[in-house]
């Protein structure tokens, strides 16, 4: 199986739509809560909002692998119907519920049945070269980034005209619909086992390969994340900006990473592995400096400017890191250490959630961006010293791919 560039394109269009469905309603969970509580609980809010959204990601860390797994023994591309599928029926019992534990419940079992990302990653690898399987994964993480800053946006016209349950049976609807664009990609074959015993196995026990990236990705998710508590609060209280500004701050980032991630993967592509390691070392500097510059800042539009500087660097964070796994995984491990990376990601993310929400209780909303250049410092530093490591720099050997079946239109006989 190899992709062209239809199905190339094809792929990414149901990535954004798909990631663009599932954000509609990632900032209303709180206002459904709120809506749904009785006056006399109003108080729980608080720590049933944390739960809406730490709950689905605790599920998704600990099933993500274990989907991919199984999609490198029976193809990803049932696993992209699946997550689709899972995701859509999980969007509209959110809708028809008025339970507070079963909307929760319902969170916790789409976290849990998802995977997408990672599936359409794995599924990306296996249909594309060593020479632009960089590029394709980062035009992935362009279609995330398309789809999480055009999510929320389409999200709250649906929840001002419509109400939270019709946002919801829509968001379900585009998920199954992209179902029928999957089905018209082509099959991919389930990987070879890796034998037992070999010099291979053997020295991807040590995992070296795959622990580099996932502290990476976990620090620089951790780092991306952080801020996600107090910076509605920033823009409100320290730059007095409007809601629609800090909305438009808030997307400039995702708009930069979604451009520059592309460039990041073109400018990696002759040397995917030490490249990729050198330009996340440069691309976490850069992150520090450009989140004091962000510290300093006093009015919005320099804060929009920081942050539209920021997205460039995002743009090669985390897509390289997904790009150095997919370069030196062994074809039978890297759909397994996709699952891991997204998991690392998640791992990251409630990290720096708590990371932002101490920062928030412990220090004046002045010093929120002050503390989290030092995040990206050590991620810099975490790059310089793991990129040294033996296995970092040179991808492992795989089997050779078995050779392709003719198909009957291209046997011929003989002259």
């Amino acid at each position: 199986m190899n992709f062209d560039r239809r199905q190339i394109f094809r792929l990414v269009l149901i990535q954004a739509f798909a990631m663009g469905a599932m954000e509609m309603s990632g900032p209303f969970w709180p206002l459904r809560l709120r809506a749904l509580l009785p006056p006399d609980r109003q108080d729980q809010l608080s720590w049933l909002a944390a739960l809406i959204y730490i709950g689905p990601a605790l599920t998704a860390i600990i099933a993500t692998p274990f989907w991919s797994a199984l999609g490198t023994r029976r193809g990803h591309r049932p696993m992209l119907i699946r997550a689709l599928l899972a995701l859509g029926a999980c969007q509209w019992l959110a809708a028809l519920t008025t339970n507070v534990w079963l909307l929760i419940g319902i969170r916790v079992l789409q976290g849990a049945l998802a995977g997408f990302i990672a599936a359409a990653q794995a599924y990306a690898t296996a249909g594309s070269s060593g020479a632009n399987r960089g590029q394709v994964l980062a035009r992935l993480q362009s279609a995330t980034a398309i789809g999480s800053m055009l999510g929320p946006v389409s999200g709250g016209l649906l929840m001002d005209l419509y109400g939270f349950a019709w946002l919801c049976l829509i968001a379900g609807l585009i998920c199954v619909a992209c179902v029928v664009p999957v089905l018209s990609l082509p099959k991919d074959t389930p990987e070879p086992a890796a034998p037992v015993g070999t010099g291979t196995t053997r020295r991807t026990t040590s995992h070296t390969w795959l622990l580099a990236p996932l502290v990476v990705i976990t620090l620089v998710q951790a780092a991306k994340m952080m801020p996600q508590p107090f910076f509605a609060l920033y823009l409100n209280e320290v730059l007095h900006a409007p809601s629609w500004l800090s909305g438009a701050s808030y997307a400039a980032s995702a708009l930069t990473l979604a451009l520059s991630a592309p460039w990041w993967a073109r400018l990696c592509t002759p040397q995917p592995v030490q490249r990729g390691w050198r330009c996340l070392e440069v691309a976490s500097w850069a992150s520090a400096l450009t989140l004091c510059l962000m510290a300093l800042a006093h009015d919005t539009i320099t804060f929009i400017a920081t942050r539209l500087l920021w997205g460039l660097w995002q743009g090669a964070l985390l897509p390289l890191a997904y790009v150095l796994i997919g370069h030196t995984a062994p074809n039978a491990y890297r759909a397994i250490g996709l699952g891991l990376g997204n998991s690392a990601a998640k791992a990251g993310a409630l990290a720096g959630f708590a990371l932002g929400a101490g920062a928030m209780s412990w220090a004046s909303l002045h010093w929120g961006f002050w503390l989290v250049a030092p995040l990206y410092v050590i991620a810099a530093l975490s790059v310089r010293f793991l990129r040294r490591l033996p296995g970092c720099q040179q991808p492992l050997p795989t089997p050779p791919d078995p050779p392709a079946t003719p198909s009957s239109s291209e046997i011929k006989d003989p002259p």
